[in-house]
Protein backbone atom coordinates (compact mmCIF):
# COMPACT_ATOMS: atom_id res chain seq x y z
CA UNK A 1 0.00 0.00 0.00
CA UNK A 2 2.49 2.99 1.05
CA UNK A 3 4.61 3.49 -1.44
CA UNK A 4 3.50 1.04 -4.15
CA UNK A 5 -0.15 2.06 -4.63
CA UNK A 6 0.08 5.35 -2.86
CA UNK A 7 2.58 8.13 -2.31
CA UNK A 8 2.23 7.83 1.40
CA UNK A 9 5.79 7.53 2.70
CA UNK A 10 6.52 10.92 3.07
CA UNK A 11 3.39 11.48 5.21
CA UNK A 12 4.69 8.53 7.57
CA UNK A 13 8.24 10.89 7.14
CA UNK A 14 5.96 13.70 8.59
CA UNK A 15 4.93 11.71 11.43
CA UNK A 16 7.75 9.70 12.37
CA UNK A 17 9.93 12.97 12.40
CA UNK A 18 7.42 14.99 14.57
CA UNK A 19 7.69 12.32 17.03
CA UNK A 20 11.40 12.39 17.35
CA UNK A 21 11.72 16.26 17.72
CA UNK A 22 8.51 15.49 20.75
CA UNK A 23 11.30 13.20 21.88
CA UNK A 24 13.90 15.81 22.12
CA UNK A 25 16.37 13.76 19.18
CA UNK A 26 16.44 13.80 15.22
CA UNK A 27 15.73 10.85 13.28
CA UNK A 28 18.23 9.71 11.07
CA UNK A 29 18.30 8.91 7.69
CA UNK A 30 19.43 5.50 8.35
CA UNK A 31 17.06 5.06 10.53
CA UNK A 32 14.12 5.98 8.54
CA UNK A 33 15.01 3.89 5.28
CA UNK A 34 15.36 0.83 7.56
CA UNK A 35 11.65 1.70 8.71
CA UNK A 36 10.63 1.46 5.41
CA UNK A 37 8.33 -1.46 5.22
CA UNK A 38 8.81 -2.73 8.91
CA UNK A 39 5.95 -3.66 10.89
CA UNK A 40 5.12 -1.23 13.77
CA UNK A 41 6.62 -2.49 16.36
CA UNK A 42 9.70 -2.99 14.33
CA UNK A 43 9.61 0.69 13.37
CA UNK A 44 9.52 2.14 17.11
CA UNK A 45 11.97 -0.03 18.08
CA UNK A 46 14.71 1.42 15.44
CA UNK A 47 13.49 4.76 16.12
CA UNK A 48 14.24 4.37 20.06
CA UNK A 49 17.25 2.72 19.40
CA UNK A 50 18.34 5.56 16.44
CA UNK A 51 17.57 7.98 19.51
CA UNK A 52 19.36 6.64 22.20
CA UNK A 53 16.01 5.88 24.41
CA UNK A 54 15.95 2.19 24.01
CA UNK A 55 13.70 1.63 26.95
CA UNK A 56 10.77 4.18 25.63
CA UNK A 57 7.16 2.48 25.56
CA UNK A 58 6.73 1.09 22.27
CA UNK A 59 2.82 1.07 22.33
CA UNK A 60 2.87 4.50 23.34
CA UNK A 61 4.44 5.81 20.53
CA UNK A 62 3.11 3.40 18.41
CA UNK A 63 -0.04 5.35 19.78
CA UNK A 64 1.07 8.33 18.84
CA UNK A 65 2.11 7.63 15.17
CA UNK A 66 -1.37 5.51 14.42
CA UNK A 67 -3.08 9.41 15.64
CA UNK A 68 -1.12 11.23 13.79
CA UNK A 69 -0.99 9.68 10.43
CA UNK A 70 -4.53 9.09 10.46
CA UNK A 71 -4.63 12.82 10.88
CA UNK A 72 -2.34 12.93 7.82
CA UNK A 73 -3.83 10.55 5.45
CA UNK A 74 -7.83 12.21 5.95
CA UNK A 75 -5.78 15.37 4.86
CA UNK A 76 -5.58 13.56 1.03
CA UNK A 77 -3.72 10.80 -0.29
CA UNK A 78 -2.05 10.64 -3.85
CA UNK A 79 -1.59 7.85 -6.50
CA UNK A 80 1.49 6.46 -7.30
CA UNK A 81 2.35 6.85 -11.17
CA UNK A 82 0.18 3.55 -13.08
CA UNK A 83 -1.11 2.16 -10.02
CA UNK A 84 -4.52 3.49 -10.50
CA UNK A 85 -4.45 2.08 -14.11
CA UNK A 86 -3.52 -1.19 -13.36
CA UNK A 87 -5.02 -1.86 -10.36
CA UNK A 88 -8.66 -0.81 -12.66
CA UNK A 89 -7.09 -3.47 -15.15
CA UNK A 90 -6.62 -6.09 -13.16
CA UNK A 91 -10.17 -5.68 -11.46
CA UNK A 92 -11.88 -5.41 -14.77
CA UNK A 93 -10.13 -8.47 -16.06
CA UNK A 94 -11.67 -10.53 -12.53
CA UNK A 95 -8.38 -11.52 -11.47
CA UNK A 96 -8.12 -11.98 -7.81
CA UNK A 97 -6.55 -9.33 -5.72
CA UNK A 98 -5.39 -8.83 -2.29
CA UNK A 99 -4.00 -6.08 -0.70
CA UNK A 100 -0.65 -6.86 1.74
CA UNK A 101 0.19 -3.70 3.72
CA UNK A 102 2.06 -3.26 7.07
CA UNK A 103 0.44 -0.60 8.18
CA UNK A 104 -2.54 -1.33 10.52
CA UNK A 105 -6.57 -1.52 10.24
CA UNK A 106 -7.44 1.76 11.65
CA UNK A 107 -4.88 3.60 8.83
CA UNK A 108 -5.69 0.64 6.46
CA UNK A 109 -9.67 1.92 6.12
CA UNK A 110 -9.03 5.48 5.88
CA UNK A 111 -6.43 4.47 3.10
CA UNK A 112 -9.41 2.42 1.42
CA UNK A 113 -11.41 5.72 1.23
CA UNK A 114 -8.84 6.51 -1.74
CA UNK A 115 -7.98 2.87 -2.95
CA UNK A 116 -11.90 1.90 -2.98
CA UNK A 117 -13.28 -0.86 -0.74
CA UNK A 118 -13.98 -2.92 -3.99
CA UNK A 119 -10.47 -2.76 -5.45
CA UNK A 120 -9.46 -6.32 -3.23
CA UNK A 121 -10.95 -9.48 -2.45
CA UNK A 122 -9.07 -9.55 0.77
CA UNK A 123 -7.17 -7.33 2.98
CA UNK A 124 -4.15 -8.38 4.99
CA UNK A 125 -3.31 -5.79 7.47
CA UNK A 126 0.31 -5.90 9.66
CA UNK A 127 -1.48 -6.13 13.04
CA UNK A 128 -3.90 -8.98 11.58
CA UNK A 129 -1.07 -11.55 11.06
CA UNK A 130 1.08 -12.88 13.66
CA UNK A 131 4.45 -12.34 11.91
CA UNK A 132 4.98 -8.94 9.81
CA UNK A 133 7.15 -8.70 6.38
CA UNK A 134 9.78 -10.18 6.01
CA UNK A 135 8.09 -12.41 7.14
CA UNK A 136 6.00 -14.80 4.28
CA UNK A 137 3.04 -15.08 6.74
CA UNK A 138 1.29 -12.05 4.94
CA UNK A 139 1.64 -12.93 1.63
CA UNK A 140 0.72 -16.86 2.36
CA UNK A 141 -2.48 -15.12 4.63
CA UNK A 142 -3.54 -13.43 1.67
CA UNK A 143 -3.24 -16.26 -0.86
CA UNK A 144 -4.89 -18.19 0.79
CA UNK A 145 -7.75 -16.03 1.59
CA UNK A 146 -7.53 -15.59 -2.42
CA UNK A 147 -7.63 -19.41 -2.79
CA UNK A 148 -4.84 -19.53 -5.20
CA UNK A 149 -1.59 -20.81 -5.24
CA UNK A 150 1.10 -18.92 -3.93
CA UNK A 151 3.36 -19.65 -6.67
CA UNK A 152 0.64 -18.38 -9.25
CA UNK A 153 0.20 -14.75 -7.72
CA UNK A 154 2.49 -11.79 -8.54
CA UNK A 155 3.39 -9.26 -5.51
CA UNK A 156 4.10 -5.67 -6.18
CA UNK A 157 6.00 -3.98 -3.78
CA UNK A 158 8.10 -0.94 -3.40
CA UNK A 159 10.84 -2.05 -0.42
CA UNK A 160 13.27 -4.61 0.76
CA UNK A 161 11.18 -5.31 3.78
CA UNK A 162 8.17 -6.37 1.13
CA UNK A 163 10.59 -8.28 -1.73
CA UNK A 164 11.57 -10.01 0.81
CA UNK A 165 7.90 -11.17 2.28
CA UNK A 166 6.88 -11.95 -1.33
CA UNK A 167 10.44 -14.00 -2.44
CA UNK A 168 10.22 -16.14 0.66
CA UNK A 169 6.21 -16.84 0.67
CA UNK A 170 6.95 -17.89 -2.85
CA UNK A 171 5.25 -15.06 -5.20
CA UNK A 172 6.48 -13.79 -8.70
CA UNK A 173 7.76 -10.53 -7.16
CA UNK A 174 7.42 -6.76 -9.31
CA UNK A 175 9.53 -4.15 -7.80
CA UNK A 176 8.65 -0.44 -8.13
CA UNK A 177 11.46 0.91 -5.45
CA UNK A 178 10.87 4.52 -4.08
CA UNK A 179 12.20 5.77 -1.00
CA UNK A 180 14.57 3.06 -0.60
CA UNK A 181 16.72 1.31 -2.85
CA UNK A 182 16.21 -2.67 -3.93
CA UNK A 183 19.24 -4.70 -4.86
CA UNK A 184 19.13 -6.34 -7.92
CA UNK A 185 17.73 -10.14 -6.64
CA UNK A 186 17.06 -13.51 -8.52
CA UNK A 187 13.49 -13.57 -9.55
CA UNK A 188 12.86 -9.73 -8.76
CA UNK A 189 11.88 -7.82 -11.81
CA UNK A 190 12.31 -4.21 -11.54
CA UNK A 191 10.61 -0.62 -13.03
CA UNK A 192 10.93 2.74 -12.05
CA UNK A 193 6.87 2.87 -11.63
CA UNK A 194 3.89 1.30 -12.57
CA UNK A 195 3.46 3.14 -15.56
CA UNK A 196 3.18 1.03 -18.89
CA UNK A 197 2.57 -2.15 -15.89
CA UNK A 198 -0.26 -4.25 -17.84
CA UNK A 199 -1.84 -8.03 -17.57
CA UNK A 200 0.35 -8.95 -20.57
CA UNK A 201 3.77 -8.25 -18.07
CA UNK A 202 1.88 -9.54 -14.68
CA UNK A 203 1.27 -12.91 -16.80
CA UNK A 204 4.98 -12.85 -18.37
CA UNK A 205 6.73 -12.55 -14.81
CA UNK A 206 4.45 -16.01 -14.20
CA UNK A 207 5.79 -17.56 -17.40
CA UNK A 208 2.24 -17.88 -18.57
CA UNK A 209 0.74 -16.46 -21.53
CA UNK A 210 -1.78 -13.53 -20.78
CA UNK A 211 -6.01 -14.76 -19.66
Amino acid sequence: MDGTLIDSEKLWDVALRELAAEYGGTLSDAARRAMTGTSMAESMRIMHADLGQPDRDPLASAAWIDARILELFRSGLRWRPGALALLRAVRVAGIPTALVTSSGRPVVEVALDTLGRDSFDAVVCGDEVDAAKPHPEPYLTAARLLGVPIARCVAIEDSPTGVASALAAGAAVLAVPLEVPIAPTDGVHQRESLTGVDLELLAALLGEPPA
